[in-house]
């Protein structure tokens, strides 16, 4: 078809049922022209034609409307049957019969989903036909009302195509906003963190040191929030957080990189860890890293300055376990229920800078290693366990 037929000819048309509707309706009638038309206060389309009588109307035909009697129809949303123009009292003289030439004629309307008028089922033939008769007249009516609920049908398939097309679309700016995430913001983070370590190496004098580690700290920091944002950008677009399982062998030294990297960045805070040694088992290192480091990170943030932070690691009757121990207050178990949730963050002490995506990120890495996280909280200690199979 050609790309200017009207939309209503090829929602007519987009119909797999159309050309058998119109087969079974000239079949039973037995009217050689059987149509669908689109009919407005100033138009007829035809938008599915069965043309046995050469009529020469094609989908997409245009008929003046004021010559044919489905603007009735249109005006009082009743059908029109007609068994023989002749012997008809009042279509006998009527000027549509005679400029189309038939006897025998039927039209009956067809519905657009929530009842708005889209035009007629409609037929005829230059020969009379018992059309009137009940049986014929409710099946021609449940042929029109078929044809209305294909047209629901298939404003629905549209509707949903196009939520379809809009989604793509989204997850295509998802992507490219993770493109830019990934890359032309990490490379410069990458840069200044560098140039920070540099500083350190080279220099001794304390307020240079002081202004380096200031500046790698603010940089780890960004870089984390980027990769938090990325992870659950990721996971929100349904492939959840990518993990690359497998044996691992002394995966206890990554653990320890990881307290090492912190006490780095946090020279200020005393962190105690014991990790056993050596611990191989069925992980991924890097998630697993980057699960450490959000409970730390995040026991740096909420936990009392004054108080050790405390890593413990061990493999126990086949399960690995991961516990992060921070002092502080309490905290509520309204609070604990939503830790896990993406952007949610607990009121805590000035400084606690994110977006609260590091306990979901935790969690999701948890799952995705089949393990768990849990809370406990009392007794101004507040401790975090992670535990998977290690078997």
């Amino acid at each position: 078809m050609a790309d200017d037929v009207p939309s209503y000819v090829s929602e007519i048309q987009a119909i797999g049922a159309v050309p058998k509707i119109l087969e079974t309706v000239a079949a039973m009638t037995g009217l050689r022209f059987v149509c669908i038309a689109h009919v407005t206060q100033d138009s007829w389309t035809a938008c599915a034609v069965l043309d046995g009588l050469e009529f020469g109307l094609k989908p997409g035909g245009a008929l003046d409307v004021t010559t044919t009697l489905c603007e009735q129809v249109r005006d009082t949303e009743e059908a029109v049957i007609i068994d023989s123009v002749r012997d008809s009292a009042r279509y006998h003289d009527h000027h549509t019969p005679r400029i189309y030439g038939f006897q025998s004629y039927f039209s009956i309307p067809v519905f657009r989903p929530g009842g708005q008028y889209f035009g007629t089922l409609c037929g005829l033939d230059p020969e009379p036909a018992r059309l009137t008769g009940e049986t014929t007249v409710s099946t021609l009516t449940l042929f029109a009302e078929l044809i209305s609920k294909q047209l629901e049908a298939e404003h629905a398939r549209g509707q949903a195509q196009n939520e379809l097309l809009t989604e793509r679309e989204t997850a295509e700016l998802r992507e490219q906003f993770i493109a830019v995430l990934g890359h032309d913001l990490r490379t410069p983070l990458s840069a200044i963190q560098s140039g920070a370590e540099i500083l350190l190496l080279k220099h001794q004098d304390s307020v240079t040191r002081e202004v380096a580690q200031r500046i790698r700290r603010c940089a780890s920091r960004m870089a984390a929030l980027v990769g938090d944002v990325v992870d659950f950008t990721r996971g929100r677009m349904g492939s959840g957080i990518a993990l690359d399982l497998r044996d691992t062998p002394n995966a206890d030294l990554f653990l320890r990189q990881v307290v090492d990297e912190l006490c780095d960045v946090y020279p200020e805070r005393q962190i105690d860890s014991s990790i056993e040694a050596p611990m191989q088992f069925r992980c991924d290192p890097d998630r697993l890293s980057q699960l450490l480091s959000n409970l730390l990170k995040n026991a740096v943030v909420h936990g009392d300055e004054a108080q050790p932070i405390v890593v413990d690691a061990h493999i126990d009757k086949g399960m690995f376990a991961l516990h992060v121990v921070n002092g502080g207050p309490g905290l509520p178990a309204d609070v604990v229920t939503q830790l896990f949730k993406p952007y949610w963050r607990a009121a805590s002490r000035q400084g606690s800078e994110g977006l609260g995506l590091g306990l979901y990120i935790v969690d999701r890495i948890a799952r995705g290693h089949h393990g768990t996280v849990a809370v406990n909280s009392a007794d101004g200690v507040t401790e975090f366990i992670f535990t998977m199979p290690a078997a």
